[in-house]
């Protein structure tokens, strides 16, 4: 029953969370005025704002002016309430299973909004960096770096190692996921002579940093930006295939300003890719799935 209780909470909280992907990027307050159609105003009843089942009851359309509801609704609450029964299994009825559930619904309502409005909002990055760093205060980051570079230094153990390591590895994570994503950016820029992500996605390495400590912000940006990378060269090839904006770069070839294929392969690649949601799926795997595949690679 423990895991079914579990997901009843998780799609409860995914239900909070799609209030939060629609209203922080646009300044609105996630606490009033309560859930209503955009249309026709109308308050949404109780018994049509259960989560997943309520929009499969609707029908996907508003009961008062059938204006469709996104089916984003009802996937964010139950991919939701699947994390929660995930970490449940992962890690039990245990203070770090509280502190993953609060990071992945840090993480999936900074993937979702990046991949909606290519937004990062300082009110999810800060305060969950914030956050991280307080946890660091209780809840352990297994990872040695912050210990073997304290002796290191300093050739001794400190008082209460255990507290000073912990916080290290927040503080270290925090710099380095956010310091090795910004050398990135202006990398990027310095050869490109235009930006090649936003500063949001900094903020969100500092967060996720102070969740995993500096070994998984380093894993999370290394798979991050490979399943981005694999997916967006995919993406700009298939926009390329299917003609995007082929009109476009017809009449910049009349005008002499290039090749056709040239042109339509420039366009194609000036498409603007979420980075924020392929980090926050490498946070994830991360977090879920790497500790398993590393112990089956070795046993």
């Amino acid at each position: 029953m423990i895991p079914f209780f579990f997901f009843l909470f998780g799609i409860a909280i995914g239900s909070f969370l799609n209030v939060c992907i629609t209203r922080i990027p646009e300044g609105i307050s996630i606490v009033s005025p309560g859930s209503r159609c955009p249309r026709c105003l109308k308050p949404i009843k109780p018994y049509d704002n259960i989560p997943v089942f309520g929009w499969l009851l609707l029908r996907g359309k508003c009961r008062n002016c059938a204006l469709p509801i996104s089916p984003m609704y009802p996937i964010i609450e139950f991919l939701t309430g699947v994390i929660f029964v995930l970490t449940y299994y992962k890690f039990g009825f245990t203070e770090i299973t509280l502190k993953w559930l609060i990071f992945s619904c840090l993480i999936v309502v900074l993937s979702v909004t990046d991949f909606r409005v290519r937004i990062l909002p300082d009110a999810v990055t800060l305060t969950g960096t914030v956050v991280g760093l307080l946890l660091a205060f209780r809840i352990m980051i297994f990872d040695t770096t912050a210990g073997s570079l304290f002796v290191s230094l300093f050739h001794r153990l400190p008082p209460y190692p255990t507290l000073v390591f912990n916080l290290l590895n927040a503080i270290l994570g925090a710099l380095l996921g956010s310091l090795l994503l910004w050398g990135a950016a202006e990398l990027y820029k310095l050869v490109r002579k235009r930006e090649g992500m936003g500063f949001g996605d900094v903020k969100m390495m500092a967060m996720v940093g102070a969740f995993l400590g500096p070994r998984g912000a380093f894993l999370t940006i290394l798979l991050g930006t490979l399943l981005g990378s694999i997916i967006g060269l995919s993406w700009i090839a298939l926009l390329y295939a299917v003609g995007w904006k082929r009109k476009l770069a017809e009449r910049a070839a009349r005008r002499g300003l290039g090749k056709l294929s040239s042109l339509r392969w420039a366009i194609a690649s000036q498409y603007q890719l979420p980075l924020g949601t392929f980090l926050g799926i490498g946070a994830l795997a991360v977090v879920y799935f790497l500790p398993s595949l590393l112990d089956l690679l070795y046993s």
